[in-house]
């Protein structure tokens, strides 16, 4: 299995508009962060993790030409601002024409149903995106392509909750400040695992990079990533020395082999 983080920012990505600070202002690649999202090869499949606005830009930069599927974590506009983009792999065989597969919970399905309604009218206009909407049940897993999902529902805010997804050796978490125990007993064996890390302060409705290393801790996998992660989390350089032996900060086109 291949993990490649297709972007590792916050909802306003790094740089942030305007600010001057070290980390925006950095010459590092590694410090610049486009809106979080990944992608997981597996068996000959494809598959991406959330589609926000920096998706078309993530698939030319990995030159994707074919995408099995899309796993939605919620449905804020960082995670589902892109979704208008899959009409690329849609079309790209024409006349052939490859309906691309969205998974999510209800709230996120409904969401995406009403910001790109166009694409779900009975009496649709040429070129649309060619979409097929998927409800999970969050209590279930569920296959995409022969591959098991198991969901790991986390609390993003009082609002909101946010899923994440175990595949096999590998659980992918993002925009989470909370997980309930059964919820976390799921993580129990994994190989890798990828958990937002916003900043170092604590914040309402993400993981603090101490936050998040004690969740490390309990789950014990053999590696652990950080994503989702704002200018304020520092230096990539800097803030990468102070985690524990086994924790790193993923990066913008890091590629990581999983092995089951």
């Amino acid at each position: 299995m291949r993990l490649t983080f297709l972007g590792t920012g916050t909802s306003q990505g790094v740089p942030v508009i305007g600010c001057k600070c070290e980390v925006c202002t950095s010459a590092d690649k590694r410090n610049r962060r486009l809106r979080t999202s990944a992608m997981v090869e597996i068996d000959g499949k494809r598959i991406a993790i959330d589609a926000g606005p920096d998706f078309r830009y993530q698939m030319l930069r990995e030159d994707v030409r074919h995408l099995d599927a899309i796993l939605l974590t919620h449905q804020h506009k960082d995670h589902i601002g892109g979704i208008d983009d899959v009409r690329a792999f849609n079309f790209v065989d024409y006349p052939t024409i490859h309906i691309m597969h969205l998974y999510g919970n209800a709230p996120t399905i409904e969401a995406v149903r009403h910001d790109f309604g166009y694409a779900f009218a009975a009496d649709k206009y040429r070129g649309v995106p060619e979409i097929e909407l998927h409800t999970i049940d969050e209590a279930q897993s569920f296959s995409v392509e022969g591959i098991e999902i198991v969901p790991i529902v986390g609390k993003h805010s009082e609002r909101f909750r946010s899923v994440g997804y175990r595949i096999g050796a590998l659980a992918y978490l993002t925009d989470m400040n909370y997980i309930a125990p059964e919820e976390e007993a799921k993580l129990r064996g994994v190989d890798t695992l990828v958990i937002n890390a916003l900043r170092w302060e604590s914040h309402s409705s993400h993981y603090s990079v101490s936050e998040a290393l004690s969740l490390i801790e309990r789950v014990t996998p053999r590696v652990a990533y950080l994503t989702h992660m704002s200018h304020r989390i520092g230096l990539h350089a800097d803030t990468e020395s102070k985690l524990p032996e086994g924790v790193f900060m993923a990066y913008d086109g890091l590629r990581v082999e999983i092995n089951e």
